[in-house]
């Protein structure tokens, strides 16, 4: 089997998660997204094992000890990711993640309607006299 047909099919696989990641709002479709796109490293780590094994007639397998890890590693991801999606669902009511994201910037504190001006401008003033003295 030629390098190029795996080689090809972990690149749509991981465009396609990359548009997942992109393009969705809901957090749950974003780490399918990832998990989609770690399987296709994981593709391509089996396919260049396989084809360097063959041209160095090594027994090691790197490729495929790195694909383990990487598939223990996307459970653990899974697991903590879908957890935290759960609880900010308990508590927010949704896993939108565009409301999520406005609804943690909060009202700015430091905005040009809150003081701040008048504040600097009372700081200016008492950094000035601080120099003034020294």
């Amino acid at each position: 089997m030629h390098l190029v047909y795996p080689a090809v099919l972990s690149a749509l696989l991981f465009c396609t998660g990359l548009y997942g990641v992109l393009a969705r709002r809901n957090a749950i479709l974003v780490l399918m997204s990832v998990e989609l796109m770690l399987n296709a490293v994981n593709l391509n780590l089996v396919a260049f094992d396989v084809w360097l094994s063959r041209t160095a007639e090594e027994t090691l397998h790197s490729g495929q000890a790195l694909t383990l890890f990487t598939i223990a590693i996307a459970a653990a991801e899974i697991g903590i990711g879908l957890a935290i999606v759960l609880a900010v669902h308990r508590n927010r009511g949704t896993s939108d993640i565009d409301k999520l994201r406005d609804t943690a910037e909060g009202p700015d504190k430091d905005g040009p309607d809150s003081g701040a001006p008048a504040a600097r401008k009372a700081d200016d003033q008492a950094g000035e006299k601080a120099e003034a003295t020294a």
